[in-house]
């Protein structure tokens, strides 16, 4: 049967397929609807929209936004923007300068320890998508620093790595209203990394919910069936939509595949039919 994918990345942010070749992925797949949800940036939507039409497979735009959180961390999915949210681009251009300026602080401190990478090595890895630290960690693995991609967060580019800086991040508040204003579907992702016990999952999502919140990410890839279950039901406690995906990047993240992640996930077009019909009520296009 059908599935969908709900979140997923390209080369336009950290992922290594192109958003055609992500869609004609997902066709092969049997995938009947992708949401493609670059991280901080929106530049692959028009190229995925294109892809869609070509391959007959239901592309729905999107975007992943990373948010300041008191628990672990938090990522905010905007699902069914328009090819060119323009108060979006704005705040992300913005939002770029800083990773920029945060990505040369990252190299100074890898220099500075002995590791040598470039601004053009880095540029290369990137091609036309936004830089990040995936894409260093691709050149760290590469030039024999690190065993692994994850072994280059661990060691390096990690919370506790030794060229940690941090990232600037909009407020949840800041990040749902932005998205709102585009007339997006508000979804919180991947919710077991914010390390919270069920009731205190509860009472941040009632907190959320009160900022204009739509909806959980309850299918993922990390998710246990254990975990996804209970996620429905927190869903279903504070009446917010049920959303689910892959996380889908590519090579970089070979053991996860899209559509189905590890082999766990096979998310029915039902779940995409309930969060329309939401928007339909809201008096949104679905």
């Amino acid at each position: 049967m059908p599935i969908i994918d709900l979140h997923t990345h390209s080369t336009a942010s950290d992922g290594t397929l192109t958003p055609t070749e992500l869609i004609r992925l997902a066709k092969e797949r049997d995938i009947a609807a992708l949401a493609l949800t670059d991280h901080d940036t929106v530049s692959g939507l028009g190229e995925a929209f294109a892809a869609g039409e070509q391959y007959g497979v239901e592309v729905i735009g999107g975007c992943e936004l990373s948010v300041s959180s008191d628990h672990g961390f938090m990522h905010i999915v905007g699902l069914f923007l328009p090819e060119r949210p323009e108060r979006l681009v704005e705040k992300i251009t913005t939002l770029t300068e800083h990773r920029q300026n945060r990505n040369t602080l990252i190299l100074e401190k890898l220099r500075s320890g002995g590791v040598a990478i470039t601004d053009e090595e880095l540029r290369a890895k990137a091609g036309n998508g936004s830089i990040g630290r995936p894409h260093i960690a691709q050149l760290l693995l590469e030039k024999g620093h690190v065993p692994t991609i994850q072994a280059a967060f661990t060691d390096y580019l990690g919370d506790k790595g030794r060229a940690y800086v941090p990232k600037a991040k909009l407020t949840p508040e800041e990040a749902i209203a932005l998205l709102k204003s585009e007339g997006a579907t508000v979804i919180l992702a991947h919710p077991f990394t914010l390390r919270l016990a069920y009731e205190d999952l509860y009472h941040c999502l009632k907190g959320l919910k009160a900022m204009g919140l739509d909806g959980l990410e309850c299918h993922y890839t990390e998710h246990s069936n254990r975990l996804t279950k209970e996620y429905e039901g927190l869903a279903y406690r504070l009446d917010l939509a049920v959303s689910g995906g892959s996380d889908f990047h590519g090579s970089v993240k070979p053991e996860v595949q899209l559509g189905t992640g590890k082999g766990n996930l096979a998310i029915p077009v039902s779940v995409l039919d309930a969060i329309k019909q939401r928007r339909i009520k809201q008096g949104l296009p679905a």
